[in-house]
């Protein structure tokens, strides 16, 4: 990112977006059956700041909580992973968005989300009431579709977030299709698109993108978003393919780095830890090779472990194995504990 590194900056990556207190389920089983809950908590963003800071960069994560207990325990929570949350603002007269959720896998049928976030002090956020020259400050600006759905006023303010600016710093958009916020119309693809075509890093799935936009394969979708400097489409279990442009914004270089084999524990909070990991790999100006790279280790961090967010593996253990060739990348094999390990070990199995 070269490009955009020239900036002074107060961060190396700003997240903007609605964390919220998320309740896990002491056991399995639908929510009417669920006894009792844990406290935790959840946001896209706010996951990928978390990730950030833990991994050394310096992140901020901006958010609007209310002015309550469940507010407090955000902030406290997120700032715990060593993000900076000097410019959250609290809201007195709306309440922080919680959910619940199920322990099932989030795509089978069984699992559910009861979400209480309408009305959330997160969704009053609007250009008129969020701290630009923090929102700004940084080497980087990550924000992702789930904001524009939660409100108008969250709508503008990413609208204008992603407007041409002078010196704007690069703009990171995780795509996040939720088709269940955005009520009152069909207008949701529509307004993702055109985010995506005005930001400069952008990642999509490429599930989400035939739901969403009725394009099937990866070059359809680099046809319909031809203006993002790097276009990331992640395509499960296959891997991704990164478009990326260096100098001549006529000619892509296209990237196919396949998806690690990983035992997973619980397949939650993947695609805010590769965001993360390939953000973090691109503040380095590391090849998009391993960017991508990077982005599946992380992710293979989370998944390794029960909940949505966990601690990195050291970096140099990450550099080590992001470095290997073609042929071990392919055969390696990650399980629960693999980010402890200091070499190539039984918790790191090359099979």
């Amino acid at each position: 990112m070269s490009g955009h590194a020239a900036r002074t900056a107060t961060a190396d990556v700003v997240c903007l977006g609605e964390s919220m207190v998320t309740f896990l389920p002491s056991q399995p089983g639908r929510l009417a059956d669920v006894p009792s809950f844990g406290r935790g908590i959840g946001g896209a963003e706010s996951n990928v700041a978390c990730a950030l800071a833990a991994a050394g960069h310096r992140a901020a994560w901006v958010g609007r909580v209310g002015a309550d207990g469940f507010g407090d325990h955000l902030v406290e929570a997120i700032a715990g992973y060593g993000v900076d949350t000097s410019a959250v603002r609290r809201d007195p007269d709306r309440p922080t968005g919680i959910y619940f959720r199920t322990a099932t896998d989030r795509a089978t049928d069984a699992h559910e989300v009861a979400y209480y976030r309408a009305g959330s002090a997160a969704s009053a956020m609007s250009p008129h009431n969020v701290p630009y020259e923090d929102v700004l400050g940084g080497r980087v600006l990550h924000l992702s579709g789930i904001t524009a759905a939660l409100s108008a006023d969250c709508l503008a303010l990413l609208d204008d977030l992603t407007a041409p600016r002078e010196n704007r710093p690069l703009i990171s958009f995780d795509v996040n299709h939720r088709p269940g916020l955005w009520r009152g119309g069909d207008a949701g693809p529509e307004v993702l698109l055109g985010l995506a075509r005005r930001s400069d890093l952008v990642f999509v799935g490429e599930d989400e993108a035939e739901e969403a936009w009725g394009l099937h394969g990866a070059e359809a979708i680099r046809a319909a978003l031809p203006e993002p400097d790097v276009l990331v489409v992640k395509r499960g279990s296959d891997g991704v393919t990164v478009f990326s442009r260096d100098g001549d914004p006529a000619q892509d270089t296209v990237t196919d780095v396949p998806s690690l084999r990983v035992d997973v524990v619980a397949a939650v909070g993947a695609g805010d830890a590769f965001a993360a990991g390939f953000l973090s790999a691109t503040l380095r100006d590391l090849p998009v090779r391993d960017r991508a790279r990077h982005g599946h280790l992380m992710a293979a961090a989370v998944l390794t472990v029960p909940g949505d967010l966990t601690g990195p593996p050291p970096r140099a253990h990450a550099d080590r194995l992001a470095a290997l060739d073609d042929e071990a990348w392919g055969t390696l094999r990650l399980g629960p504990g693999w980010t402890a390990a200091a070499g190539a070990n039984e918790e790191v199995r090359v099979t």
